[in-house]
């Protein structure tokens, strides 16, 4: 009798992978070209390779772009960004899907129209693949439908087009493009994979266009269609669409002879891809409504008008594979929020890949999109205002600051799941405060405060600690405010008492001495509060493991220099308030080595008439004389901005010391200027003065202007400005605005 074959145990489905990506979109718009990788988001060096390794990522999105390695056939391609990023790849182990056009039309001598974006991409790719034979993965043409809607639907993009017809054309060269591509890869790796995206959600709709719902979620099907050869029953109304607007017979059964299908695809789902159509138009404002010829109607986000909640990512995995049974991956997981809810976003697509897996749908990955931020998609790359999103890096002000998303890619990657103290909570679009048209379906009632461990805040009554309780309210976080009657920061047993009944993960300590010419007579009091309450609070943190955010001020230097302050200058405090704050920095650092300490300066803010420009406005609006000093230069902070910064810190867990104010050095009276001539008020009554003639007990620093070695999170002092001014004028138009008369 023969020996019993050994059993086989069979082997388990590979753990879902981490990939991730660098937002690198080159998209022209009218003669010029708005360059991701050229404003510092494109993860183009090796230390952004490097960084992304250290996160335990499988593989990455890398940009081999077209438009910028060979942007003319007269021209030599320029190889060494690829070259440099590819080999560091291959150094790491790590697996690079090559893209060859992101949202792009193609050099200047070509367009999404034009046979010569087919032959060009084709020869380009022949070349990339005969440079990187052992490159196996390709992404030849990003998200074919949603360029060709905003290039020549809409009329974003280049070529302009705002036509049924162009938007075919765009279309189908796309995806002939994509197939010749594949076809020259293949010719020199014949083992080489198609991994094909395609921004993926469902489209809803009022009983009425119930019709236009399920065309449209027909038409995002297409570039798959196309590409896999699906389009042979000739029952399918999208094909007769085609068909009828510039698709040939020749080409579509081109198509359907010789498919290209994807061996992956990729989905990516953003929290604007779900779509509600709805015919009554009085429930929504002007810029959203629109029409297919028949009927007017409004096209909003699904998450802000459907009851319950859309679908999500698992939803659409599951609808992608029952289609194709075809290999999956989550393409890009990215939302322009703040950094909690950019970690929710992340950790909802982990686990609905996870959830879509154990449905019996092959998902591979998930892929942490725009690594190191996006700049300008508000906009759809239209407009160049500068507006960052940052990723699993931050890198305004030239540094590549980790981020909160990082830390919790890095979980994910290793164990599958995050500790992140924020991670597990619902995102805005699965709170009812999503909710910005009236509800269709069951309303969710509004959650106020998702947070199960709160913020807790000292200083309650103060400035800062409403500012910074106002902000978590707006980012729906749950704060816990203690003024010094409720709590006393130096009395150890009732911070003990207080950490312990309230469990907050964060403490925001905005409490503190802050009458500077008074502390030159008071110096006890001072150290006591700034500096002695501050170390205690330090202490009972550390020993619970709570994240703490404290703050200094620019009146720790002494004015000595001519250029801004940074983290690493020396503190030489000139009076006793900077004295303590100085004391109370080191001590803090030194018992609590995570926590965050913020130096800022110069407040001003729309919710708090206690502060310079609310004086100064108000008198000269007033024609009121008002003195301001002319030879003190100071970084102004709007405590808006600083208290959303301070936030995204905490959740970032940042630490050590961090300079914090708007960009900009003015004096005092050159800020009252500003302000006035903003509002539009004359600064006649606006007077020069010295410090030294304001009758100022403590000495400032003639020079006190911060700036940031560590990081850019705080905008340039001119916006702030604008907005501060918009908010001040506010009450003035309803005539509530009373007069006020200070000195500066």
């Amino acid at each position: 009798m023969a020996d019993p074959l050994p059993l086989i145990e069979p082997k388990p489905d590979p753990a879902l992978e981490l990939w991730a990506g660098a937002e690198c979109s080159v998209v022209r718009v009218q003669d010029g070209y708005i360059d991701q990788s050229a404003l510092g988001v494109g993860g183009s060096s090796l230390e952004d390779i490097d960084r992304l390794a250290a996160l335990g990522v499988r593989a990455v999105r890398l940009p081999v772009l077209w438009e910028r390695t060979w942007p003319g056939a007269d021209r030599a391609p320029d190889w060494s960004h690829a070259d440099r990023t590819l080999q560091r790849l291959r150094d790491f182990g790590i697996r690079p899907i090559v893209g060859l056009v992101h949202h792009g039309s193609g050099p200047s001598h070509t367009s999404l129209l034009h046979d010569s974006f087919i032959s060009g991409l084709a020869r380009f790719a022949g070349e990339v693949a005969r440079r990187y034979p052992w490159v196996e993965d390709y992404t030849p043409v990003n998200e074919p439908l949603t360029t060709a809607r905003f290039s020549a639907l809409y009329g974003h993009w280049y070529p302009h087009a705002r036509s049924t017809s162009a938007f075919v054309r765009a279309l189908v060269v796309q995806c002939q493009a994509t197939r010749e591509a594949m076809r020259a890869i293949r010719r020199v790796t014949p083992q080489a994979r198609l991994v094909q995206t395609e921004d993926f959600g469902s489209v809803f709709s009022t009983p009425m266009l119930a019709y236009q719902a399920r065309w449209e979620n027909q038409r995002r099907f297409a570039s798959l269609d196309l590409l896999s050869g699906n389009f042979i029953d000739e029952t399918l109304p999208f094909r007769g669409f085609m068909l009828e607007h510039g698709l040939s017979h020749e080409v579509l059964a081109s198509f359907n002879d010789e498919p290209c299908p994807p061996d992956i695809i990729g989905v990516n789902h953003y929290v604007t891809s779900d779509r509600f159509l709805d015919h009554d138009l009085g429930k929504y404002p002007q810029h959203v409504h629109g029409g297919n010829g028949i009927h007017r109607y409004a096209d909003v986000e699904a998450v802000r008008v459907l009851g319950p909640c859309v679908p999500g990512h698992a939803s659409a995995l599951e609808t992608l594979w029952a289609r194709y049974r075809i290999p999956l991956a989550i393409t890009e997981a990215h939302i322009g929020c703040a950094p909690e809810e950019q970690v929710r976003w992340l950790v909802e697509a982990w686990n609905g890949a996870q959830a879509a897996r154990d449905a019996g749908v092959d998902v591979r990955a998930v892929t942490a999109w725009s690594a190191f931020g996006a700049y300008d998609w508000d906009s759809l790359l239209t407009a160049r205002r500068g507006h960052y999103e940052p990723g699993l890096f931050d890198v305004r002000g030239g540094v590549a600051r980790p981020t909160a998303l990082a830390q919790v890619a890095r979980e994910l990657a290793k164990d599958g799941r995050s500790a992140h103290p924020l991670a597990n909570e619902p995102g805005w679009w699965r709170r009812g405060v999503r909710l910005l048209y009236p509800s269709h379906g069951q309303v969710l009632h509004p959650t106020r405060n998702v947070s199960r461990r709160p913020v807790l805040i000292t200083g309650a009554r103060g400035t800062l600690g409403r500012a910074i309780a106002r902000l978590c309210e707006t980012r729906g976080l749950r704060a816990v405010l203690l003024g010094r009657q409720e709590l006393d920061i130096a009395d150890r047993q009732a911070l003990a008492a207080a950490l312990d009944a309230h469990r907050p993960w964060a403490v925001v300590n905005a409490a503190g001495y802050v009458r500077v010419d008074e502390a030159e007579t008071d110096s006890p009091a001072c150290f006591a509060s700034n500096s002695d309450g501050a170390a205690a609070l330090a202490q009972a943190c550390a020993l619970r493991g709570i994240r703490l955010a404290t703050f200094s001020s620019d009146l720790v230097f002494d004015g000595s220099k001519v250029t801004p302050y940074v983290e690493s200058d020396p503190v030489t405090p000139l009076g006793v308030y900077g004295a303590s704050k100085a004391h109370a920095e080191q001590a803090v650092l030194s018992l609590h080595a995570q926590a965050l300490v913020v130096r800022t300066s110069a407040f001003f803010g729309p919710w708090d008439q206690a502060n310079f420009l609310h004086a100064a406005l108000g008198a000269l609006h007033g024609r009121q004389p008002f003195h301001a000093a002319d030879d003190a230069v100071v970084s102004p902070t709007y405590v808006p901005d600083l208290s959303d910064a301070v936030l995204t810190l905490l959740v970032d867990g940042a630490e050590g010391l961090w300079h914090l104010a708007n960009v900009g050095a003015l004096s005092w009276y050159e800020f009252a200027r500003a302000a006035a001539a903003a509002a539009g008020i004359s600064d006649e009554t606006l007077v020069a003065s010295t410090s030294d003639a304001l009758d100022q007990r403590a000495v400032r620093p003639a020079y006190s202007v911060l700036a940031s070695e560590r990081g850019g999170l705080m905008r340039p002092l001119e916006r702030a400005l604008e907005e501060f001014v918009g908010e001040w004028q506010r009450p003035l138009m309803h005539g509530n605005r009373g007069q006020v008369g200070a000195r500066g």
